[in-house]
């Protein structure tokens, strides 16, 4: 009898267990929250907060999406849209040899958090445990707003070392919380069927197509309000970020009444990949360069 030799799981594979796409983006706009945040301060320029800032979101992202990938790997292996990753497709076998790499990451991000500050520890274990929840259940979209909004806080937090509410974390936060049902239903609904032959049914895949991209465009609208509003009640930002803000949510709109209208899976899947960098991304851009311009 011959013997299978697997073969080493490389270190790409072990890099694939923390989603290195979604963790750049998570990375971003805690990096943009803290730079917007420096712009507030009389303190000049805080380099080293802001380095220890940057690594602890990477660390404390890429550890929190390790853990979920960890964790999901076995709905993953049933699914055609990420059979593919290192542990689903058993490239790492077995799959506990990627957790002392997820506990590291982990451990390091919640230690510098610490070091910044006690409220940014604590907004970091909080994000930490919803992204170990949401995962793949029911409760995905409502944690995922809790885990999204993470970097953003801690970046703030982290530079103006007050723990006081306010006002633009807030805003940032209602922003995440309409954006996170527009990013992750919609690739819910471009993959329906890859969701549903892997047994899972919970919301929105409970719902009709049809019933959830309404709401989707009602978000879609109200995410622009908000945009407005960060516009109108912050009062850190100025016209460079109101024109390029404006011009963002109406590609979002519509892109979303396009998917009402014509609720096909390639028009849900171009509304997922619009709300990922192309909007979420350059808005947080606009914002830390239009205040540090000002």
């Amino acid at each position: 009898m011959r013997a299978i030799i697997k073969p080493k799981a490389s270190l790409a594979d072990y890099i694939d267990v923390l989603k290195p796409r979604e963790t750049s983006l998570l990375v971003f706009i805690g990096t943009c929250a803290a730079i917007i945040a420096a712009s507030t301060t009389t303190a000049g320029f805080p380099v080293r907060d802001l380095i220890i800032t940057v690594i602890a979101i990477l660390c404390g992202s890429a550890g929190a999406n390790g853990l979920t990938n960890y964790l999901d790997r076995d709905v993953d292996a049933r699914m055609k849209r990420t059979c593919h990753r290192s542990l689903a497709a058993g490239r790492i076998d077995p799959p506990a040899k990627a957790l002392p790499l997820i506990i590291i990451m982990i451990v390091i991000g919640l230690a510098l958090a610490w070091m910044l500050s006690p409220v940014c520890f604590f907004i970091g274990l909080v994000g930490m445990v919803s992204s170990a929840i949401w995962r793949k259940t029911v409760s995905c979209t409502f944690l995922g707003i809790i885990a999204g909004s993470a970097p953003i806080l801690i970046g703030w937090y982290a530079i103006t070392k007050q723990p006081v509410i306010d006002i633009l974390p807030v805003l940032f936060f209602i922003m995440i919380a309409f954006w996170t049902p527009l990013h992750v239903w919609t690739l819910m609904i471009a993959h329906r069927d890859d969701y549903e032959n892997a047994g899972l049914h919970y919301f929105p895949l409970s719902w009709k197509d049809r019933d959830v991209i309404r709401l989707l465009a009602v978000m879609s609208i109200m995410l622009a309000v908000m945009g407005l509003l960060i516009y109108l009640l912050s009062g850190r930002f100025h016209l460079l970020y109101l024109i390029v803000s404006s011009l963002l949510s109406l590609a979002m709109v519509i892109a979303s009444i396009r998917l009402l209208f014509n609720p096909v899976s390639q028009n849900a899947w171009v509304v997922y990949k619009l709300s990922a960098f192309p909007y979420l991304g350059i808005i947080f851009t606009i914002m830390a360069v239009d205040a540090w311009l000002h």
